[in-house]
């Protein structure tokens, strides 16, 4: 990709990177196990999920209940995180 991108493009793939660095280690290279996701969450997003049981949330997000998680259903995260930083941000006057 181009380097003048957006600081919003450079967000989506930042997000999407993170998925693909912690998928496969185990499992389906392009899926979350149990194990990968809990390891995403603690070094990705520790803040944002310090008060969340990972496994309930894994079980939460698992639409098709496989165990794995795909990345249409790790997105589910991001937007229901996003629904949470957007109601600690002040908007612009």
């Amino acid at each position: 990709m181009a380097s003048s991108q957006t600081e919003v493009e450079l967000a989506i793939v930042t997000i999407v990177k993170c998925f693909f660095d912690h998928a496969g280690k185990e499992g389906k290279k392009e899926t979350l196990s149990i194990s990968e996701f809990v390891s995403l969450s603690k070094k990705e997003l520790p803040h944002l999920m310090k008060d969340v049981s990972l496994e309930e949330k894994m079980k939460e997000l698992d639409i098709n209940q496989d165990n794995e998680l795909k990345f249409n259903e790790y997105w589910r995260l991001i937007g229901e995180l996003s629904k949470k930083v957007k109601g600690e941000i002040k908007p612009k006057k």
